[in-house]
C-alpha cells in the first residue's frame, strides 16, 4: 500500500469525477491534501482528510493552495465559505466553463471591502489524471506569482502533463481537444468493438482487441514521439487493408469535417458556459 506524504497544505473543495480523478492520482503517487471538502461522499481514499463543509476546516488552517473541484453549478454555495481561506492562498480552478475573472469577483463579493484581489488561477484536466496520465492545460492572470505557478504545475504534474496557455480565451478548444477528448477515444473503442461483433467476433475478443489497440496506438504514439501522421503513413501499405479503411474515414465530408464540426460545437458550448471573456 502507498504511504502517503502531505502536500504543502493544500485545500480540495469537491471530490467529483474530477476532483477524484486528481485524488486518485495525487494518492498513486504518495501523496495526500490536508482537507478534502465534499458533502456528498461517504468515503474517499484518504478518510481521514475528509470533512462535510468548510466550515469544519479550523479558522487558523493556512493552506499552500485551494483546488476548487465542485461541480460547476454547485459552486456559489461554497464561496462564502472559502473566500477567507482565498485570502491566504491561490484558487486552482478545475471547474469547466468558469472565467478567472468570474470565480475571483464571486469570491471578492464574500469579503470585507478593501480586501486583496484573490488570485483564481484555472486548469482544464481530464480524467486520465487518475493513472497519472492526465494532460492540463493552465491559465493564470498576471497577478499569480511564479511561485504560485509553480506549485500549481507541481500538483498537476503529479497526474500527468502540463502545459500553460498565455490567453485564457484559448480555453474553449483545449477543453474540446483534451477536456473533452477521452469521450471521443472511448467512442472510437465502443464503435470498433460493436463493428467487430456485428462481423462475427467473439464479444469478449472483440473488447479485448479494440480496447488494447487503442491503448497500444495512443502508447507508441507518445513513446516514440513520431508524428502521427508519420506512424500513420509507416502502417498503410498501399492496396493494403489500412489504406482502404483510412480512404472511406478520410474522405473530405467524413471524419476531417466531422471532427472539426464535433471540436467547434464543444469549443462554443465552453464559450457559453463561460459567457463574456475579458482581453487577456
Amino acid at each position: 500500500m502507498t504511504q502517503t506524504t502531505t502536500l504543502p497544505p493544500v485545500l480540495l473543495v469537491g471530490c467529483g469525477n474530477m476532483g477524484g480523478a486528481m485524488l486518485d492520482g495525487w494518492l498513486k503517487e504518495g501523496l495526500a491534501p490536508s482537507f478534502i471538502i465534499d458533502r456528498h461522499r461517504e468515503s474517499v481514499p484518504a478518510p481521514h482528510h475528509l470533512v462535510r463543509s468548510p466550515d469544519d476546516v479550523p479558522d487558523d488552517f493556512h493552506p499552500a493552495m485551494i483546488v476548487l473541484a465542485t461541480k460547476p453549478q454547485k459552486v456559489d454555495a461554497v464561496m462564502a465559505a472559502i473566500a477567507p481561506f482565498a485570502l491566504r492562498a491561490p484558487v486552482l480552478s478545475v471547474l469547466a466553463g468558469r472565467t478567472v475573472a468570474g470565480l475571483s469577483d464571486a469570491l471578492a463579493d464574500q469579503l470585507p471591502a478593501g480586501s486583496p484581489v484573490p488570485v483564481v488561477i484555472r486548469a482544464m484536466p481530464n480524467t486520465p489524471c487518475s493513472i497519472g496520465q492526465g494532460m492540463t492545460v493552465c491559465y493564470a492572470p498576471p497577478i499569480a506569482t511564479p511561485a504560485q505557478r509553480m506549485l500549481c504545475t507541481r500538483l498537476l504534474r503529479a497526474v500527468g502533463d502540463v502545459a500553460w496557455i498565455d490567453h485564457e480565451d484559448q480555453m474553449d478548444m483545449v477543453t474540446a481537444i483534451s477536456g473533452s477528448g477521452p469521450a471521443y477515444v472511448f467512442l472510437l473503442a465502443e464503435l470498433m468493438e460493436q463493428v467487430g461483433v456485428a462481423g462475427g467476433l467473439p464479444p469478449e475478443l472483440a473488447r479485448q482487441i479494440a480496447r488494447q489497440t487503442v491503448a497500444g496506438a495512443g502508447a507508441l504514439m507518445v513513446r516514440s514521439g513520431t508524428d502521427p501522421a508519420l506512424l500513420r503513413r509507416n502502417v498503410t501499405s498501399p492496396g493494403g487493408t489500412t489504406q482502404k479503411a483510412l480512404e472511406v474515414l478520410m474522405a473530405p465530408d467524413a471524419w476531417p469535417a466531422t471532427l472539426a464540426t464535433a471540436l467547434k460545437a464543444a469549443a462554443h458550448r465552453s464559450r457559453e458556459l463561460s459567457g463574456p471573456q475579458p482581453v487577456s
